[in-house]
Parts: C-alpha cells; structure tokens; sequence
C-alpha cells in the first residue's frame, strides 16, 4: 500500500485554525464596504471601513494610551471573578445548604441591568477605577460560578467514593478527583467571563470616566464623530480576543490532555 503524502505547506496554512476567521472577517468587511456603495449609506450613519482604518492609523497612540485603563479594569474586574467566584462554587456544590440560599439570589442578580447601578458605584468611590473595576467584576463573576458549579457536579461519585475508601482525605480528593475533573468546566466559564469583563469595564467608562475606550466612544458618539467610535469598538474587539487567547493558552498549560481530546474531535470533524 502506498503511504499517504504528506499535506503541502499550503494545505496547512489553508487548514490553519486562524485563517477561517481571518477570511470571514474579511468577508464581512467587504460586504460592509459594498453594502455602503450600492445603498449610499451616508457617512453620518456608517462609516466606510476605509475611513476607521484611518482613524486608526492615524489615532492610534491616542487609542492605544486610552485602551491602558479599560485594559487594566477588564483585568481586575476578571482575577476578582475568578478569585470569588470558584470557591463560591465550590461552596454551592458542596452544601445543598449553600445551595439553596445563594444560588438562587446569584440567578437574581443578572436580572438587574448592571448600567441600572453602576451610576451607584460612581457616586460611592468617585470617577476612579474602583466603579470600573466593580462593574467587570459583577459580569464576569456569574459564567465563572456557573460553569464551576456544573464541573464540580458533574464527578462521578464512585470516583470521590474510591478515593475516599482508598484512605484519601476530604482535602487529598478534591485535589486529585473534583479539581482535575472540573477543570475544563472552570476554564470555559473562564473564557466567557474575560469577554463579559471587557464589556463591564466600558460599562463604568460610559457611566462616569475620564478615561478609557468607553470614554473615547461617548466622546465619540457626542460630536458624531463615528469612524473614532468604530475604530474605538475595533479595539474592544480585539482586546477580547486578545484576553480570551490568553485565557486558552493558560488552558492548554494546565490541561493540556483535555485540550488535545478537544482539538482532536474538532479536526476529525
């Protein structure tokens, strides 16, 4: 039997994981700038993409000193979700207890508009990065207990019952059976919570800041000014990928044997 060749170094550059995002991002640039075009949209409405491209080009050390401060809310705002909200699901997985009086309250929660209240975060610390920070906080902190709570539910409990009969410690299983278990769940709600932390942050930035993307956009949206408010969202954008890439590499450090099971059935498929 003949052996398979090898694929080319195009093949894999066309297969690459980067470039079918890349291409229908591309697409969707292409129809914006054509749809423009053909329907006269006026510049007032939409910009074209040539005219944020310039934008960026030209303000982009404006832009890119702005996006330092929601950069540094997003951050804070996602380490205190994760930092709280883990062992809060532990806490909710391991007492139906727990469970029952604060599940339901975190379930409440999302149903109040967080730009509802972060007018209060302004008047009780100020214009400082304390109400940015609170407002990444609160939406990155519910996909993390979430996620959390559904991984460390879902272990098997003849695995915990065998680590427990083989003399293992409360502490020694959690370690070695519930943690291990639930980390994929944690790292999933991990990757939405850096994303809605980016959204958060511009949140306190529209409410009451002198500084950051959201300032620049309200800035923006005030004197009409649309490709810099385009361009400001450019940079959202790329700020959430950005952080969520670093969030997935992070993944891929620490269990890399889920990653590579991942990556196996998303190529197969």
């Amino acid at each position: 039997m003949a052996e398979a060749k090898s694929p080319s170094g195009v093949s894999k550059v066309l297969n690459a994981a980067w470039l079918r995002p890349f291409l229908f991002l591309v697409f969707i640039v292409a129809a914006w700038d054509l749809a423009i075009r053909l329907f006269h949209i006026p510049a007032y409405q939409i910009p074209s993409p040539g005219d944020v491209v310039a934008v960026l080009w030209s303000d982009w050390p404006e832009l890119l000193r702005q996006s330092w401060p929601t950069t540094y809310a997003t951050i804070c705002g996602f380490l205190l979700s994760a930092l709280f909200g883990i062992p809060t699901a532990m806490l909710i997985a391991g007492s139906k207890t727990v469970e029952s009086y604060v599940y339901p309250l975190l379930v409440f929660s999302q149903s109040v508009p967080k730009i509802a209240i972060a007018p209060l975060f302004v008047v009780w610390f100020g214009f400082g990065i304390i109400p940015k920070v609170i407002s990444a906080f609160l939406l990155g902190f519910f996909p993390v207990v979430v996620s959390a709570v559904q991984g460390f539910k879902s272990v098997d409990p003849d695995m915990v019952d065998l680590a427990r009969a083989m003399q293992g410690s409360r502490f020694r299983v959690f370690c070695a059976v519930n943690l291990p278990h639930a980390m994929p769940a944690i790292f999933s709600g991990l990757k939405v919570s850096v994303t809605l932390a980016v959204v958060g942050a511009v949140v306190g930035e529209f409410v009451g800041s002198n500084s950051g993307i959201g300032y620049v956009m309200q800035r923006s949206i005030g004197t009409f000014d649309l490709p810099t408010m385009f361009a400001a969202l450019v940079i959202l954008a790329l700020l959430g990928v950005i952080l969520f890439w670093i969030v997935d590499r992070i993944e891929r450090l620490v269990i890399p044997w889920h990653v590579s099971q991942r990556d196996d059935i998303v190529f197969a498929s």
